[in-house]
């Protein structure tokens, strides 16, 4: 608990001080694929829950996000609120439907749900088509704070990455966290201590799906933009490919993971399609150097030197 509580005050303080060295509207990508990352990796590496459709939530309140700020004219708390109860609300749907299965199963139902959820922002109107929901304005925080200006909106996602981590920190080591880890383990025993399984993983779905939800709404405020980027299938993979990297089921991991990824596109940028071959190359390494992810084999390293 000592070694979590040290590796997260560095983490508040590189995020803290980043902008000041890196631009900030990166760091910002940084932080809301970060706290999307966790929120995945609360239902993988906590629940056992592999889900390939995570990109509809993502997706899906960024745009809501967007259109409540740009046509209804809400503010940016409220636009962001709009598109985090959305995906909360397609999340309970999605988890009703998909808890019913168990396994590769359980991944082919968020999959196909998510390509539902695809081609309804492809085809609606109000999501723009191909050319997504451009020109959102940041507006003002409580109607006080001016986001157009990028150091107002660094704070605003700083915080939001922040009480987003503190909540999963909280829920992964309270009891319906251990449970959680029980059902992940041996749900059949879980089962038999008189756990309703289904009801902790609907539960668990669904604070993955708002919190995904959290980071899409916030991001879509960032870019002043929503897209189908968000919400196509390949985002769904990125999430996987940036918590496998960090490091599956570990606190930390999925911040590394993302914080990897999201610099090899922006740096690696002027390679065009090559970026995916440079990624998977990357990834392919990682795993048989290290299975734990990057976080993962650290702990496991510590742990090494502990037992010495």
């Amino acid at each position: 608990m000592n070694a979590q509580r040290t590796a997260f005050a560095v983490m508040a303080v590189v995020f803290a001080l980043a902008p000041l060295v890196v631009y900030p509207v990166f760091m910002m990508k940084v932080m809301c694929f970060a706290l999307f990352a966790c929120a995945f990796n609360l239902l993988i590496g906590q629940g056992g829950l592999l889900s390939f459709g995570h990109a509809m939530f993502l997706g899906s309140a960024g745009y809501i996000s967007a259109h409540s700020a740009k046509v209804w004219g809400l503010t940016p708390e409220l636009a962001i609120l709009a598109g985090t109860a959305t995906a909360g609300v397609l999340g309970v749907f999605a988890g009703l439907l998909a808890i019913r299965r168990q396994g590769i199963y359980f991944a082919m139902i968020t999959l196909a749900l998510a390509q539902m959820v695809f081609f309804f922002c492809l085809q609606a109107k109000f999501t723009g088509g191909e050319d997504g929901i451009q020109s959102v304005p940041r507006g003002r925080l409580f109607g006080l704070v001016d986001l157009s200006s990028p150091w107002a909106m660094y704070a605003v996602v700083y915080v939001v990455f922040i009480a987003g981590f503190l909540l999963i920190w909280r829920t992964v080591e309270s009891p319906f966290g251990q449970v959680l880890k029980a059902i992940r383990e041996n749900e059949p025993r879980a089962i038999s201590l008189g756990y309703d399984t289904d009801r902790y993983k609907l539960l668990a779905f669904v604070l993955s799906a708002t919190l995904a939800g959290l980071a899409g709404a916030t991001k879509a405020l960032v870019f002043q933009l929503a897209s189908l980027t968000d919400v196509h299938w390949s985002m769904s993979g990125e999430v996987v490919l940036m918590t496998l990297l960090g490091g599956l089921g570990t606190l930390f991991g999925p911040v590394v993971g993302a914080a990897v990824i999201v610099t090899m596109q922006n740096y690696l940028a002027q390679l065009g399609a090559w970026v995916t071959v440079v990624q998977g190359a990357i990834f392919v390494v990682c795993v048989l150097a290290f299975r734990k992810g990057i976080v993962g084999e650290l702990i496991a390293w510590r742990d090494r030197r502990k037992a010495k």
